[in-house]
């Protein structure tokens, strides 16, 4: 095992961020229940909050202040990574979370939330930054910037705005919702989050790249042979049958979370690590550089799958044309396998392989960098037939983790040579928890730090290499069945079978 602190804590020197105010909208939906507060929640109890912070939940519903944190108590005490207090939760409630019923679309909902906030930190004679989420479709977010905007509700040109997934169903709607928000908003003012992006072990990948000597030089087609990045469940669509069928893996998952991970993986050095736009800028230059898979080339690159019935954890499950909401002779995909290439001097030659899908033997989310083999030449006549590749494995989901697999030799009289793994784990080499990816990102959003944040082109980049792919599957029919608990599609296990 990799040796560290184990003693170490997470930094305490937290630099605050100013007298918050946050306002939610959606808040009576379930990210907010389940994560957002939460996650805010942990932050509190950590003091990691700016002092003051007024959290204001924002929803059609008509609801007090006291039903809406009635309501909120148990999904706290359920999902937040801090243990819970009923003493400091009281604290956290009565001094920073309230509610404001608020419809999006009616502008007169806005002057009362205006009024209501200005109520709320008028006590504190401090200026506040004004951060706005929008837990909401899509469809709502124009409106609702414009009328926060129009409302005057802060300082309108130092606002920011956090927008969630998904951000589009293609490059076309990504455009135009761009071109919508940037009416009211400048481009640094706009958070489009992606929770992935707050993992610890993501986040690592720029510190373990570029922090350690010995990764960097072999960063490239000259040592690296082959990339996997894995984004896998065992959960099927659930209560979300209805929305997934519009989606698919691609859109749901590929699209966002996989491409990020890519192109932190893959970027060149940036100027800086404390410049969120050289990062972001790295980023972009990565995707751009990525073959985008077009016609023919679909059926040749790209595995669609979509699980039937089978087994999981040992209990029957159904396939997805049986879930409640799906369309009947849906061809939404449950699983997806895509070869890509990025045509630049570092990487080119090297395949990556991206899998993602639904009702799969585990759950994990990871990436697994395959380097060359070694030459056998010196081992011939030593009963070793071929030496293991060594695997790089960055796990981001369930167990944070990074691991290195080398061979070795056992003990024994003979010469062999077995590969061994090295692991460094964060739950036993930190005393602290992980905090949840939303503590993160929250907390970037309220000092202004936009460096875990998609910008308008990446979205837009991203959707390029996946619309025509799209395109390709509306116009066919094959599509791979693979049983539930099984590793997906045989042809997709052939398609990523390293050479």
């Amino acid at each position: 095992m990799f040796q560290t602190n184990p003693f170490a804590r997470r930094e305490n020197r937290v630099i605050k961020a100013s007298p918050t105010v946050l306002v939610i909208f959606g808040a009576t939906g379930d990210l907010n229940k389940r994560k957002l507060i939460p996650s805010l929640w942990s932050l509190f109890h950590d003091n990691l909050l700016p002092d003051p912070c007024i959290i204001i939940g924002a929803s059609r519903s008509k609801l007090t202040d006291e039903q809406f944190r009635e309501q909120l108590t148990d999904k706290v005490r359920a999902y937040a990574r801090a243990k819970f207090n009923d003493e400091r939760w009281c604290e956290f409630c009565n001094k920073s979370l309230f509610y404001q019923s608020v419809d999006g679309g009616k502008f007169e909902d806005f002057v009362a939330l205006k009024a209501r906030i200005d109520a709320l930190t008028a006590p504190y004679y401090s200026e506040f930054e004004y951060n706005f989420y929008l837990a909401t479709g899509p469809e709502h977010f124009g409106s609702i910037a414009y009328n926060i905007k129009e409302s005057k509700i802060g300082e309108p040109e130092k606002n920011r705005l956090v927008i969630e997934k998904p951000f589009g169903v293609d490059l076309q709607s990504a455009k135009k919702l761009n071109s919508e928000l940037r009416k009211f908003y400048r481009e640094d003012q706009l958070y489009r989050i992606d929770h992935y992006l707050g993992k610890e072990c993501v986040q690592n990948i720029l510190v373990f790249r570029f922090g350690n000597g010995i990764f960097e030089p072999m960063w490239n087609n000259r040592y690296i042979e082959t990339i996997y990045i894995n984004v896998y469940e065992d959960i099927g669509v659930g209560s979300r049958a209805a929305y997934f069928d519009q989606s698919g893996i691609l859109r749901d998952i590929v699209q966002n979370h996989v491409l990020q991970m890519l192109a932190l993986l893959c970027i060149e050095p940036p100027v800086s690590l404390s410049n969120a736009n050289s990062i972001r800028d790295e980023k972009v230059k990565v995707l751009s550089q990525i073959v985008p898979i077009v016609d023919k080339d679909v059926d040749k690159r790209v595995i669609r799958g979509q699980y039937s019935q089978g087994f999981i954890h040992g209990k029957p499950v159904c396939s997805y044309a049986q879930e409640a909401g799906v369309k009947e002779g849906s061809l939404t995909e449950t699983y997806a396998c895509i070869k890509y290439e990025i045509d630049n001097w570092r990487f080119s030659g090297v395949p990556i392989f991206v899998r993602a899908g639904k009702r799969l033997s585990k759950r994990v989310t990871e990436i697994l960098v395959y380097f060359r083999r070694p030459p056998n030449l010196l081992f011939k006549g030593r009963q070793i037939d071929s030496l293991e590749s060594n695997v790089l494995r960055i796990q981001v989901q369930p167990d944070e983790g990074i691991s290195l697999t080398v061979n070795s030799k056992p003990p024994g009289p003979r010469l062999r040579a077995r590969p061994v793994v090295m692991d460094f784990s964060y739950k036993d080499s930190y005393s602290d928890s992980s905090p949840d990816a939303y503590e993160r990102l929250l907390l970037d959003v309220m000092k202004g730090d936009p460096t875990l944040f998609t910008r308008g082109d990446e979205i837009e980049v991203s959707w390029q290499l996946v619309d025509p792919i799209i395109e390709a599957w509306r116009d066919s029919r094959e599509i791979y069945y693979y049983p539930a608990g099984s590793d997906g599609p045989k042809e997709a296990i052939q398609l990523a079978k390293r050479q």
